[in-house]
């Protein structure tokens, strides 16, 4: 996990609880990825070391346990650096570009998505009739209408950072042309190889992630096999270990997140849990008590539904689309499961921030046992390569 700070229920819900249950039947790795950090935050690398320390607080109170499972700085295994070279001297950059993540990572950043799928809509109609013309024989219609749209409405956004479209648009977008380039990077390329470096080094079997993550298992799987065959067998192929991973509204209604600033943190007080709890976003159509609800559609009733029980769920529920419940009654019953769900972590998180030399201790104990398993393995590299 990326170092960025103080963890919400979003995380916990989307990837510690599954941690958690893991780390009881598996050796499990848990990484401080702290070098990923710099592929968007490089000018902003005074913010890493307090964001990994509230971070590793988050994991212990969560219940990450060092007793059963390794933690540890990426930073601190210089192998991971080592073996990232000799990986990135086998991938091909085709792999890397085609990695459907490196864009939409860059466009979201930038706010780009929109402005790129305009374009391909604008496009595709003028593709469509040149494929038709072409003096050649077609194989696949559809992938190459589909590259040439891709290659087309990349070069129109690089059009426009180059000035060849209208200002007034970067302007709508708050976007300038050093933003466009500064991601445009060799780590923000080639952190995927990097990701790959995290797994395969320790020979890992399985990587639990979500939908979005298989691209990258499966980008490490490739480099594994292109390594195996080049030089022997030498790393396994994990497997993509596919996990559920809820989508938490935030305060407003959208995923929740530290960039919307609509999160609820772990590290939250009781009265500030509470403040944004009573400025949820609900049901627009619903202005007062009596007029009838959808809670299908607020992120209120997603946590009656989530903190159970089942039952009681059921009855706001109903309550709400007859118009029996008010909002207002609805957030002060959904407030009182949360803050009884938050105190046990809260308590914890309370504690081992307390202790920073423990931390300490944990961090590096995990650093030495995973930096011990890294240089087996770079070393049996080396000397699949000749040079050990």
């Amino acid at each position: 996990m990326r170092p960025t700070g103080k963890l919400h229920l979003g995380h916990y819900f989307g990837v510690i609880k599954n941690w958690v249950e893991l780390q009881e039947e598996h050796e499990a790795f848990f990484m401080v990825a702290d070098w990923h950090a710099l592929t968007t935050g490089y000018r902003r690398v005074e913010e890493i070391p307090n964001h990994t320390q509230d971070m590793l607080i988050d994991w212990l109170a969560l219940g990450i346990d060092p007793s059963k499972s390794t933690l540890f700085l990426q930073s601190k295994v210089k192998e991971h650096a080592e073996l990232f070279l000799i990986f990135s001297m086998i991938t091909p950059k085709s792999w890397l570009e085609w990695n459907p993540t490196y864009k939409d990572t860059k466009y979201n950043l930038l706010r780009l998505t929109d402005l790129s799928l305009t374009f391909r809509g604008g496009l595709r109609d003028h593709v469509k009739t040149f494929l038709a013309r072409l003096p050649y024989k077609v194989e696949d219609f559809e992938a190459l209408e589909e590259l040439l749209l891709d290659y087309l409405s990349d070069a129109m956004i690089q059009a426009l950072f180059e000035g060849y479209l209208e200002k007034s648009l970067l302007q709508e977008l708050n976007v300038s042309k050093r933003d466009f380039y500064d991601t445009d990077t060799y780590g923000f390329l080639g952190y995927p190889v990097l990701q790959a470096v995290d797994i395969l080094i320790y020979k890992a079997q399985a990587v639990p992630v979500g939908e979005d993550q298989l691209p990258h298992v499966e980008l490490s799987r490739e480099i594994a096999r292109r390594f195996n065959g080049l030089y022997g067998e030498t790393f396994p192929e994990p497997q993509a270990m596919l996990t559920q991973t809820p989508r938490l509204p935030g305060t407003d209604g959208r995923k929740m997140s530290k960039s919307y600033d609509n999160a609820i943190y772990f590290a939250d007080s009781p009265e500030q849990v509470e403040k944004k709890v009573m400025s949820f976003f609900t049901d627009p159509q619903k202005l007062r008590r009596g007029d009838p609800g959808r809670p299908e559609i607020c992120p209120v009733f997603f946590y009656h539904r989530l903190f159970g029980p089942q039952e009681n769920a059921q009855e706001i529920e109903g309550d709400c689309r007859s118009g029996r419940l008010g909002c207002v009654d609805c957030k002060r019953l959904m407030l009182e499961k949360l803050q009884g769900f938050l105190a046990p972590f809260r308590e914890r998180r309370e504690s081992v921030a307390k202790d920073r030399d423990a931390l300490l201790q944990v961090v590096s104990s995990g650093t030495e046992k995973a930096r011990a398993v890294a240089l087996q393995t770079v070393q049996e590299v080396r000397q699949k390569l000749g040079v050990g």
